[in-house]
């Protein structure tokens, strides 16, 4: 018997005098005529007030929402090391910044394209801003390619370099069968990377090992999709635009949170 079925026949039960009390009970405490009796009270009660179920699904999906806000922010908190100073990660904008925003993206996932322009104007807009970039490579084969050289990169491109080339692998036409490691080479070869060192780069075990880092804080986080978001103690899951990520940033600078009560 359902959670909800059991709590009603309780409280039909209490109603018409079958029950003291409003109290989750089974149906077996009840006879089989008070049990049918009961049911039919129940239904009738939900077809006469049917906003009733609608409001208990609303309040259900609120606690789960914030069951799941709770729990992620428990681990960006326990996680706090991983997410914004470990050493697989890109660090662009204000490598000094008061501010970090962490973002989970796929180099063949179209949201974060656009997500691209989003986090060069709050770059722009917050001197104080430090964005973290993390490759969380979901969509294929050519997702974890590109993923294996972008990470590789980064033992010769920082900072605003990286982010340059960030955005020129985001830039570049995208083929039918995707992004991999054909385009993540070309785009190192025209900002003048060592092509022979980032080949072997991209096969060391650090590589792999960095990429798997951020697999399992994703895992931990769960994550469903890119672009993701840490701000401040908020996991930010979704293309949510530049306005909403501007106003947690400010909201994080105003009372060290995402949301200001």
């Amino acid at each position: 018997m359902s959670a909800l079925r059991t709590i009603l026949i309780a409280c039909a039960a209490a109603a018409t005098g079958f029950g003291s009390l409003c109290l989750p009970v089974t149906a077996a405490e009840f006879s089989p005529g008070q049990t049918s009796e009961i049911e039919k009270i129940v239904k009738d009660y939900l077809i006469k007030n049917p906003e009733i179920l609608r409001d208990a699904m609303a309040a259900l999906e609120r606690k789960q929402k914030d069951e799941e806000a709770a729990t992620r922010e428990k681990v960006v908190s326990d996680n706090a090391s991983l997410l914004f100073n470990s050493v697989n990660q890109a660090n662009v904008g204000n490598a000094k910044g008061k501010i970090t925003i962490v973002e989970f993206f796929d180099y063949n996932c179209g949201y974060c394209k656009r997500t691209v322009d989003d986090m060069a104007r709050l770059m722009k807009s917050e001197p104080d801003l430090r964005v973290v970039l993390k490759d969380f490579p979901v969509l294929g084969p050519g997702s974890v390619e590109a993923a294996k050289i972008a990470t590789a990169l980064r033992n010769q491109f920082k900072g605003d370099k990286f982010w340059e080339y960030h955005q020129r692998l985001f830039a570049m036409p995208h083929p039918r069968e995707g992004v991999g490691k054909a385009q993540a080479l070309a785009a190192a070869k025209e900002l003048g990377a060592d092509m022979d060192r980032l080949e072997k780069d991209a096969e060391a075990a650090d590589t792999r090992k960095g990429i798997e880092e951020t697999m399992q804080l994703a895992d931990s986080l769960s994550l469903s999709g890119t672009p993701s978001f840490v701000v401040g103690s908020e996991v930010v899951v979704g293309a949510v635009g530049y306005d909403e990520l501007k106003n947690k940033i400010g909201n994080v600078r105003k009372c060290g949170k995402p949301v200001c009560s």
